[in-house]
């Protein structure tokens, strides 16, 4: 894609940093902001975040490849969670960073104050999809009784640009070229998609993304790629609320075909 070429460019005029400066700026129990936005406008956004943000590489790699696998109940209680707004609820998965080769099994909590708190161990994922004794030990120690049986629900793979702030506290993944399959095969992709996630420890007003985000009259918006891939790919799950989600990103698909085709 054009835009991914370009995106890489003007991600070259950033300060590298590796990851021994991100652990700075872990951000385990923080608050999100997410926006949604055309990966086509990718490259005017980054390039007004030059001078305020240091980007990180690893291998000389900028934009980094991720796997995700993500575990549920057999009645999808964790999505069920998400897509009816329950204050509080979790999500259960293991992340692979290609780049450096490891993964882990991540426990993220969204908290009734409004803060994500996320707990990880270095695990594997095995083929079988199954739970070591490690990783059980690990689980019961993060999430409630009522998430029992768990099992593989869905994984999902894409890019991923991580920023941290120059003179601020502030973490910034950019997410794009996102793929999604299932236990049985099914895949979808959305290689127009664009995702951006916001994270700090407090409330930071006078943030450079913000105004520029602004400016280009990006909102806010909740969106969790998980529940967007379970929607997509499992006829069984309840999806109503997700209706202003999958508008909003079939505005963002026409947006982007109409400006390829411009």
């Amino acid at each position: 894609m054009n835009e991914y070429s370009e995106t890489e460019k003007i991600l070259g005029s950033f300060p590298a940093i590796g990851l021994e400066y991100m652990d700075r700026v872990k951000l385990m129990d923080r608050i999100d902001t997410k926006y949604v936005l055309s990966a086509g406008k990718l490259p005017e956004v980054l390039h007004q975040m030059a001078g305020s943000y240091k980007s990180l590489e690893i291998n000389n790699i900028r934009s980094l490849p991720y796997q995700t696998r993500y575990f549920d109940t057999r009645d999808l209680l964790m999505y069920n969670q998400h897509v009816t707004s329950r204050p509080e609820r979790f999500k259960i998965r293991f992340r692979t960073y290609l780049a450096t080769e490891t993964t882990f099994l991540e426990v993220k909590k969204h908290t009734r104050r409004n803060r994500t708190i996320k707990w990880r161990i270095e695990n594997h994922f095995s083929p079988l999809s199954m739970i070591d004794k490690q990783a059980e030990s690990f689980l019961e120690s993060h999430i409630p009784e009522t998430f029992s049986g768990l099992e593989f629900s869905l994984a999902n793979s894409f890019s991923r640009v991580t920023l941290a702030g120059t003179d601020s506290n502030e973490r910034i993944t950019v997410d794009f070229d996102l793929k999604y399959t299932n236990e049985n095969g099914k895949s979808e992709n959305m290689p127009w998609l664009a995702i951006i996630e916001h994270k700090r420890n407090r409330s930071l007003a006078g943030s450079k993304l913000s105004e520029i985000l602004k400016s280009q009259m990006i909102r806010p918006v909740g969106f969790s790629k998980y529940c967007i891939g379970v929607s997509l790919l499992n006829e069984n799950a309840r999806k109503n609320t997700l209706k202003e989600k999958f508008l909003l990103i079939d505005k963002i698909e026409n947006e982007y075909n109409r400006c390829s085709n411009e």
